[in-house]
């Protein structure tokens, strides 16, 4: 995949909630796993459930980034 069509992919992903994208990326991987699709199609699949979790990677990046924002900062001297 070229690096602009990953772009326009995620682009086009980007309007997911996590929930929205976590479940469209388990029905990604079913379709791969059931084997019924062409090399071209099963391709196409590969590359959206690469972009769907890069959505879900970024969705808990954040989470975790507000998490620890949150947390009081500590002394680790002692």
């Amino acid at each position: 995949m070229a690096a602009q069509e990953a772009a326009a992919l995620d682009a086009e992903l980007a309007e997911l909630s996590y929930e929205q994208a976590r479940d469209e990326l388990v029905v990604v991987v079913r379709r791969l796993e059931s084997g019924a699709e062409t090399l071209e199609e099963s391709l196409a699949l590969w590359e959206r459930g690469e972009a769907l979790a890069r959505r879900c990677e970024t969705w808990l990046a954040g989470a975790q980034a507000k998490l620890d924002a949150r947390q009081p900062a500590t002394d680790q001297d002692g």
